[in-house]
């Protein structure tokens, strides 16, 4: 039987959709409409919720973190190596790349934590991120989409959330030149030392790139009269890419002075 272009068309066009949703579908479970008691046990966690920033006041590292980097293979060193003797003023970063995970929670800027049910929320005024920790019981996917903040499913085991994130875009990096292999996991402990205090330790495993696995440990303070400002990275921006891909920078002001 022969069958016109047209209808082959109008049929693709209709399986096409379909074809896109089902891969998102199937690592997507259907959650149902939260009721009062789930609220209520939300209302019994811990109190993450609020503005926080890294350090006091000045951001960075939090206080504890360990004085080496990573230990890492001699593949992975030869690459960072590489890395930095090539001229970097390309990096993403200065394009309005955000750096994804592990760095989108060093940065220092504020970020504002929301629980619901099964769900913890993490807004980070850096770039305008967000990321989202299921708590609703779903496990780690066995085949992710590779997402700047991969896929994060979190448990509480007393006062502590435990998370753990997979599924990592080939733009992000492990450690500052340091890309990461496909394997890399993250394993992040959420825990209040006191009411306004937070403290997140963070694992990371890659055995395609570390000899060992490679913890930081960040202080946050909660300022609970802050708000998050908006953070257009493109707006002002000085940073430019050339015909060649190669990025620079353009050191006067747009109102056309010099600037300082």
């Amino acid at each position: 039987m022969r069958c016109s272009y047209r209808a082959m068309a109008a049929a693709f066009a209709i399986l096409l959709p379909i074809y896109w949703e089902l891969p998102a579908q199937a690592q997507t479970p259907a959650r149902p409409a939260p009721s009062a008691s789930d609220w209520a046990a939300v209302a019994k966690l811990p109190d993450f919720t609020g503005v926080w920033e890294i350090g006091f006041g000045g951001g960075g590292r939090g206080r504890g973190g360990p004085p080496q980097g990573p230990a890492l293979t001699p593949a992975a060193a030869a690459k960072r190596k590489q890395l930095q003797s090539e001229a970097r003023e390309d990096s993403p970063a200065a394009n309005c790349v955000p750096p994804g995970m592990p760095g989108i929670m060093g940065q220092p800027y504020p970020m504002e934590f929301l629980l619901t049910p099964g769900q913890v929320t993490i807004v980070i005024e850096a770039y305008q991120q967000v990321r989202h920790i299921y708590t609703d019981g779903r496990p780690l996917p066995a085949d992710p989409d590779l997402k700047f903040h991969g896929t994060s499913i979190g448990r509480w085991e007393g006062d502590a959330l435990i998370v753990e994130t997979v599924g990592f875009s080939p733009l992000t990096e492990l450690d500052r030149n340091v890309p990461h292999g496909d394997a890399m996991k993250i394993v992040e402990r959420f825990r209040l030392t006191d009411p306004n205090t937070m403290s997140i330790e963070t694992t990371i495993t890659d055995p395609d790139v570390l000899t060992a696995p490679y913890s930081t440990n960040r202080i946050l303070k909660r300022h609970r009269s802050w708000t998050l400002a908006e953070y257009i990275c493109q707006e002002n921006n000085r940073n430019f890419v050339d015909s060649n891909g190669k990025a620079g920078i353009n050191l006067s002001n747009p109102s056309g002075g010099s600037a300082k």
